[in-house]
């Protein structure tokens, strides 16, 4: 069984939690092998990708505050969400006490 293997919990709403710098609560693990047990503490970096833009280094060297980037996303469009740089799932962008979070909505199934 490889780590992409391992089943992902179901978040409820009770689960989740993005306020400040409260720890985030942690769903039960079923079933880990002892070959990975030891890699659940090791920190990754989860990254929600709301979009990108490509421009020329000329325009670039001219932004400034208050200056507008179009991204390559449509407002209601899914964002991807990675971690390591790798594509895990994809989600919507919610406001969570003033503060903003990410739903999950899909998690993407590696194609190799």
């Amino acid at each position: 069984m490889s780590a992409s293997d391992l089943p992902l919990p179901s978040l409820g709403g009770s689960e989740v939690d993005f306020g400040g710098a409260a720890p985030v609560r942690e769903a039960p693990v079923a079933r880990v092998p002892a070959d990975l047990d030891r890699l659940l503490d090791v920190p990754v970096t989860v990254s929600a990708i709301l979009g990108h833009a490509r421009l020329p280094i000329g325009q670039l060297l001219k932004i400034a505050p208050g200056a507008l980037l179009e991204l390559d996303r449509r407002v209601g469009e899914a964002i991807d969400i990675r971690v390591n740089d790798r594509l895990v799932a994809r989600g919507e962008v919610v406001l969570v006490n003033d503060r903003l979070g990410v739903t999950m909505t899909e998690i993407v199934v590696p194609t190799s």
